[in-house]
């Protein structure tokens, strides 16, 4: 609940400053002067793109969320399996360990959303964050239905 919380203050916060940016952009468009012209369209694109990936950002979530809680329903939420260092952080060697056997059963059922969804889960454990929403965006696709696109393939 904390997570959501900060993500939703954080995200707020963004687009608060979104609209102040876009709020600057158009006092120097209304400037006349070529270069803050400039200065402004630069400055109204910047918040739209933020935006975007605002969004985009956020639809991941929800729907890796919504994942989350229709395989917990199932009972096949992976659990917290690796062990930890006593600071708490997961070991290395452990995660590794983990990633292999799910990287197997990935490759063994490259159509089960479930399999991709515990990929990615191993994934993020193993701090590969990059190949984590790769997987997790094709646990996805899967899920959903929809196309498979080649350059989503993590599990090679």
């Amino acid at each position: 609940m904390g997570g959501k919380i900060t993500y939703a203050f954080l995200s707020t916060a963004l687009v608060i400053v979104f609209a102040v940016v876009a709020l600057e952009g158009v006092l120097l468009l209304r400037t006349g002067e070529p270069a803050a012209m400039g200065m402004g369209a630069a400055a109204l694109v910047l918040p739209c793109v933020g935006a975007w990936f605002l969004w985009h950002n956020t639809r991941f979530a929800r729907n890796a969320n919504r994942l989350a809680r229709e395989l917990e329903a199932e009972g096949g939420l992976p659990a917290d399996e690796p062990a930890r260092t006593p600071g708490g952080r997961i070991d290395r060697e452990a995660a590794d360990a983990i990633f292999a056997r799910r990287k197997r059963e990935a490759e063994a059922a490259p159509d089960d959303w479930r399999c991709w969804f515990r990929l990615a889960v191993a994934y993020h454990d193993a701090r590969d964050t990059p190949r984590a929403r790769k997987a997790m965006q094709r646990a996805i696709d899967l899920h959903d239905g929809k196309p498979v696109r080649e350059e989503r393939e993590t599990a090679a």
